[in-house]
Parts: C-alpha cells; structure tokens; sequence
C-alpha cells in the first residue's frame, strides 16, 4: 500500500535551477531530510511569500 501521507515545508534548493533534491522539514516530526519526489508526490508553489510545502 505505500507510505502514509506526509506534509513538510522544503527548506532549501540544492540546485540552482530549482530541480530536486530538496531539503524538506517534515511537520509530523520536525525532521529533516533530502527528498527526489516521487510521481506521486505534490509540491506547491509558496503562497503569497510563504514556504513551499512538499506533499
């Protein structure tokens, strides 16, 4: 079945041309880690100046 949804807030690009990896501070935990999103994963824009949130 896969891996329970999660939400974290990417807190760095690593490339300059804004492609993966991403550094993302996960909200369940407070972790972080290095993520390639998936194809089934969902990265938002930020809204109005606010962080770019990783689903």
């Amino acid at each position: 079945m896969g891996d329970p949804r999660r939400v974290g807030i990417v807190t760095q690009l690593r490339r300059d041309d804004g492609e993966p990896p991403y550094l993302v501070r996960w909200l369940d935990t407070g972790g972080e880690s290095l993520v390639f999103p998936g194809p089934d994963a969902r990265v938002e824009e930020p809204r109005a100046g606010g962080p770019a949130v990783a689903r």
